[in-house]
């Protein structure tokens, strides 16, 4: 095992450009992604058509600005808001009606969906008072139910499982893991290829005819891989924690979640390099599917939109979904040992089962 450790490691020590740039890649991922999108005010331009525009535009941006803290919205010409749409400035803008909306835009970030239901929520308030009123003037009713909710005869406290502050939910910090663990799937699955890759060549069968036994030599390549991986999520999470400054949670469970994670992303590659059989089809396989398991596990959207139960069926069979839930309990909710030990076994069930499978398919086809 030893041997076969040491020379995968030799290889990357002679070219290590590989995994320094998986690590870049970590980082400016998680950068460019979760501090633009996340992380900062969003503004969004209203405009109205018609005759009575202006009154429309005036009546609206008010109440879509009121108790809003995290999205701006501003009147604007339309033509300078289309505009702005269609050459990528702004995801959306909203023509106002008098009882109605629609949304402009050209792209389908998740933001949109989250804006969506806002400008929803205040069109959907104002018809209610409209009926309760009798007439399209609020105003009054408006005011009248503000004062009343001022002193509420009944109030309601949130509060988390541990009877803390209800910690509202980090997209940034999610897609931190969510690069982190999707980029480090890259790394080990290239590594894991290097039991193809001995296959083709005749290195593998030269070994056999060695002191080295087959299981010395999987357990050689999958330990390294393991190794590589880890070694570059750890070196992702260390700099965000003490370089960057960013908040990740309790960093022993943040880093044993990475191990269990790693071990079934190692075993997921053995899987997809066990049916492929040649280093040429799983360079084929292996990096199309793998940028589909983030979105089918909802890592690039708020917890709750990806709902679709074909999605989730698929998602449940890769490690990703568990590894960031998990994560996102022990940084945001302080999640104990206790809180991660489900996602955490099911993991190593994924890890026990596609490791069987994988070895079983490699090996079947040789004999």
């Amino acid at each position: 095992m030893y041997p076969v450790f040491y020379a995968q490691f030799l290889k990357d020590k002679r070219k290590p450009l590989l995994i320094l740039t998986f690590i870049g890649l970590s980082i400016l991922a998680t950068l460019i992604f979760g501090n633009s999108a996340w992380q900062t005010n969003t503004t969004v331009s209203v405009f109205a058509s018609g005759p009575n525009a202006e009154e429309i535009e005036q009546k609206w941006v008010k109440l879509l600005n009121k108790d809003n803290e995290n999205t701006e919205y501003v009147i604007s010409e339309e033509g300078e808001a289309r505009e702005q749409v269609r050459e990528g400035k702004r995801d959306v803008a909203i023509l106002l009606m008098e009882q109605d909306y629609r949304l402009i835009t050209a792209s389908d970030m998740p933001n949109i969906q989250l804006i969506e239901q806002e400008v929803h929520k205040v069109f959907t308030e104002e018809a209610q008072l409209q009926a309760i009123a009798g007439s399209a003037n609020t105003a009054e009713l408006r005011e009248e139910i503000d004062r009343y909710l001022e002193k509420p005869p009944l109030t309601v406290n949130t509060k988390s499982v541990n009877g803390g502050e209800l910690t509202s939910h980090n997209m940034g910090t999610q897609l931190l893991f969510g690069f982190t663990l999707f980029i480090a799937m890259f790394t080990i699955g290239f590594k894991v290829n290097g039991i193809n890759a001995d296959k083709v060549s005749g290195v593998w069968n030269r070994l056999n005819l060695s002191p080295v036994s087959k299981t010395n030599m999987y357990t050689g390549h999958l330990l390294y891989s393991f190794f590589i991986g880890f070694f570059q999520m750890a070196a992702v999470f260390l700099i965000f924690e003490y370089v960057m400054n960013y908040e990740i949670g309790p960093l022993s469970i943040i880093l044993t979640i990475a191990a269990v994670f790693t071990l079934s992303s190692v075993s997921l590659a053995m899987l997809v390099a066990g049916f492929t059989k040649t280093p040429e089809k799983f360079n084929m396989v292996y990096p199309s599917v793998i940028p589909l398991i983030p979105i089918i596990s909802g890592v690039y959207v708020p917890p709750g939109v990806m709902d679709n139960p074909v999605f989730t069926f698929f998602a449940d069979l890769f490690p990703m979904g568990y590894a960031v839930e998990a994560m996102m309990d022990a940084a945001l909710f302080g999640a104990g040992w206790s809180e991660i030990l489900l996602p955490v076994s099911l993991m190593m069930l994924i890890a026990v089962i596609y490791m069987g499978i994988g070895i079983n398919l490699g090996e079947r086809g040789r004999r």
